[in-house]
């Protein structure tokens, strides 16, 4: 996409966990139990930087975060400002109405502070597992002639009709007095506009669009058209907003991207880190779920050179949002210092101002 074609947007910045842990002398995080209070301590120190949201992958049957409401409700009650999300949450292994449930009970408390609630759920269908066809050991199985993906599309559809107030259940008339259909409880008001999807293709980006959700797009697409992945990206989210104005929807829609960026400042940095430059720094094209897909750079170097080059990506230009991954088997205090830094040294760069 040419450079005057991409919109610049007033940004957010978070960072995104993928809540490993693993019993090992080298991590930082060698339980479970560390991976979610740690969780909740770099989110108060994230936003005592200043840095907008804090954002939790979810997977199944694997030494990373699970169960994500404790967490985000923990969070919630700790902090008062920043945002606390998912990045994804698989639908196929969620009740859709229990997770309504969970969903309102954690915004409400997030607004403690006043005002409205602060989570933000990415929801989708879900990546590549350990487990095979995990989400049917939970007892879902798709119908006859469907996939796992319309499943996870059919219970978003189901949760987030119970997360704008529609009625789900019969209500008992000897209970009730009445025949009509109840609403989830607690309501969350606000809630139904800050649900966004994950989307890997333009195609589900336009569907996300048409059902009305945020886009949520990450440092894989599961396509490769040959140009290099931020252009692609990019296209993506201008085919994303299209399809939103031709939907008619009123609210301005919010899209994210994710980005690994390490800037190399301390020697413990390049120790970690140093020996990836060169290497992990092009786009890679392989193969994923039996498809082509296209995995985007990570930004590892001098803070200046990766302030420049992270100005120039088109879908951060593009985005309103961009989340960071973050290493979290190296602990609260290293994290805390790395997203200091690239609040710092490379945020700038972007249009990004801390919060406060």
């Amino acid at each position: 996409m040419p450079e005057a074609a991409v919109p610049r947007v007033k940004k957010r910045i978070g960072f995104l966990s993928f809540g490993h842990w693993h019993p090992s002398p080298q991590s930082a995080t060698r339980s479970g139990g560390e991976a979610l209070v740690q969780s909740i301590e770099l989110s108060v120190a994230a936003e005592e930087l200043g840095i907008d949201g804090a954002f939790f992958r979810v997977h199944h049957f694997a030494r990373q975060l699970a169960s994500p409401f404790p967490l985000l409700a923990a969070i919630a009650a700790r902090t008062s400002r920043i945002e606390i999300g998912t990045g994804v949450i698989d639908m196929r292994y969620e009740n859709p109405l229990y997770t309504a449930e969970e969903a309102a009970a954690a915004d409400l408390i997030s607004a403690h502070a006043g005002g409205e609630g602060r989570l933000q759920l990415g929801v989708s269908r879900g990546s590549p597992e350990p487990a095979l066809n995990g989400a049917h050991s939970f007892g879902f199985v798709p119908p006859e002639g469907e996939d796992d993906a319309a499943l996870a599309r059919a219970k978003t559809e189901t949760f987030r009709r119970a997360i704008a107030g529609a009625g789900v259940a019969p209500a008992n008339p000897k209970m009730t007095g009445t025949t009509g259909l109840l609403p989830i409880q607690p309501q969350s008001p606000g809630l139904a506009d800050r649900i966004w999807w994950g989307s890997g293709t333009r195609a589900t980006a336009t569907w996300t669009a048409e059902q009305g959700m945020n886009l949520m797009s990450s440092t894989l697409l599961t396509e490769d058209t040959g140009v290099p992945f931020d252009e692609l990206q990019a296209e993506q989210i201008e085919l994303y907003r299209d399809a939103w104005a031709a939907a008619g929807w009123e609210r301005t829609p919010r899209v994210s991207v994710s980005r690994s960026v390490i800037p190399l400042i301390t020697d413990e940095d390049r120790r970690y880190f140093g020996g990836r430059l060169g290497q992990d720094t092009q786009d890679q094209v392989g193969f994923l779920d039996g498809g082509l897909a296209r995995f985007g750079r990570s930004y590892i170097g001098e803070p200046d050179a990766i302030a420049a080059d992270l100005a120039q990506d088109a879908a951060v230009a593009a985005a309103d949002t961009v989340l960071l991954t973050v290493p979290n088997q190296l602990g609260v205090e290293y994290n805390t210092r790395l997203l200091a830094a690239i609040a710092e040294h490379v945020a700038p760069s972007i249009g990004w101002e801390p919060a406060r």
